[in-house]
């Protein structure tokens, strides 16, 4: 399979640079840009791609990658700090902008022969862009291909050597012809659109079952989400019967949720024990009014229940035990746990995460994690393809620690009451006004004094 590597050096943006190369059919992968060069060489790419990042050049410990490789011999697209590292590695003259761009920009294509901007149609786009550096001189064998309507410059090339950058941002949709760009980036690679979720279901079950092999059992815990829901439905395809879920009821839930989710299990053939651990959670955040605390409490209630529970199962289902554990780490969950210089490694913690942390390691259970190469609209996709039905695949998100974080201060039966009550009026009326499915996410949430013009 044809692939892309995208270096990252820490835009907000990179994710979506990934996401859209696979829109097109073409499988991309992203490393971190100060990545070795024997690391890079062993994805074998047939393009590399220079994001962009918060930095500049010419800042102490801004992010750098090897230099080498520009020497691969494979089409190179720098990407706003990628054209401006590119510049400055290969010998052009990078200075602060005069005029810093931030926003919509027109930019003017120059005389259109540029292959990078081939068949747009256009001699002028709007782009969105972030800079504050700009290449004021170029390197050698290069030209510029589209000028800013500030008059800076917008887009450099070597055909010959198959370099091409932009100070703009294509992969966001607020530049005009940004899939039309990297389309023509692809071609020049000249790689196949052979990236498919319908093979990568069939090749990825085949995978893990041969890594559980005939007589090992895994376990997973369900929460009714996509993520889980999608990876325990291939799992089941790969190992069936020897795949055992847990559902942990920690009354946390929204109105009805708890009998949905396992009505649709069900109907999946997926192997469910519910586990009604209400008192167990309400009794643990009695009195507790701090979020980060309650999120930690909730974090380490589900992973004791979960241990309890697996070795319940292990002795009740199989004679040997149960050996694999399956979770729905998703790819920007692996990338995320990889920060490169400059970015998450320098970041300060806003809240914990309720899936980071991971279980006891006297569990000693191996990882089965059949979504890490996906985003999450491909794991929608992919959901789809293995018969997982709407109601799971279009649900909102739901946050792991459910209500308690959406029910500010302390939380009680009461309180929870209410706000399933309010949450299932507010979501009933966006279903009935046909905007469930335009939303991204939505709910409830319960405070503990009156407010007026509250906005998020």
């Amino acid at each position: 399979m044809h692939r892309i590597l995208i270096l990252d050096f820490g835009s907000q943006f990179t994710q979506l640079i990934a996401r859209r190369i696979r829109e097109l059919g073409v499988y991309a992968e992203i490393l971190p840009a100060n990545s070795k060069l024997e690391e890079i060489r062993a994805h074998q790419p047939r393009g590399i791609i220079l994001s962009g990042g918060p930095h500049s050049v010419f800042d102490p410990g801004s992010p750098q990658a090897d230099p080498a490789v520009m020497q691969e011999g494979v089409p190179v697209l720098g990407i706003c700090y990628g054209m401006q590292w590119m510049g400055q590695v290969l010998g052009g003259k990078v200075e602060a902008a005069h005029t810093r761009e931030y926003g919509f920009m027109p930019v003017n294509l120059s005389d259109g022969t540029s292959e990078l901007f081939k068949d747009l149609g256009v001699n002028e786009i709007r782009t969105w862009m972030s800079h504050g550096d700009e290449v004021k001189s170029l390197p050698k064998g290069f030209r510029i291909s589209a000028n800013s309507a500030s008059g800076s410059m917008a887009a450099m090339e070597n055909p010959e050597r198959h370099f091409y950058a932009v100070q703009f941002h294509p992969e966001v949709t607020h530049t005009e012809h940004g899939l039309d760009i990297f389309r023509n980036f692809l071609s020049l690679c000249r790689v196949n659109a052979d990236w498919d979720l319908g093979d990568f279901a069939e090749v990825k079950a085949k995978e893990i079952a041969a890594q559980v092999g005939e007589h090992g059992h895994a376990i997973c815990a369900l929460s009714g989400g996509v993520d889980s829901t999608v990876a325990a439905t291939l799992v089941e395809k790969a190992i069936p019967g020897r795949l055992h879920c847990l559902y942990i009821d920690s009354g946390l839930q929204r109105e009805n949720e708890s009998e949905e989710v396992m009505h649709s299990f069900r109907d999946l053939g997926l192997r469910v024990t519910r586990v009604d651990a209400r008192a167990e959670f309400l009794g643990h955040l009695a009195g507790v009014a701090d979020p980060e605390q309650k999120r930690k409490l909730i974090g380490k209630t589900f992973i004791d229940i979960f241990q309890r529970e697996e070795k319940r199962l292990a002795k009740e289902f199989s004679q040997d035990g149960i050996n694999w554990l399956v979770q729905g780490t998703l790819y920007p969950d692996v990338i995320e746990s990889m920060p490169p210089p400059g970015r998450g490694g320098f970041s300060s913690m806003i809240k914990s995460h309720h899936n980071v942390g991971g279980l006891p390691a006297d569990m000693k259970l191996k990882l089965i994690e059949p979504l890490r190469e996906l985003f999450k609209d491909e794991v929608r996709k992919l959901g789809a393809k293995i018969g997982v039905p709407d109601r799971i695949l279009k649900r909102h998100p739901f946050p792991g620690p459910g209500l308690a974080v959406r029910c500010l201060g302390e939380v009680s039966e009461e309180k929870l009451k209410i706000l399933r009550q309010a949450d299932k009026i507010y979501i009933d009326e966006i279903r009935a006004a046909g905007l469930y499915d335009q939303i991204w996410q939505a709910g409830a949430i319960l405070v503990p004094v009156s407010t007026v013009g509250v906005m998020g």
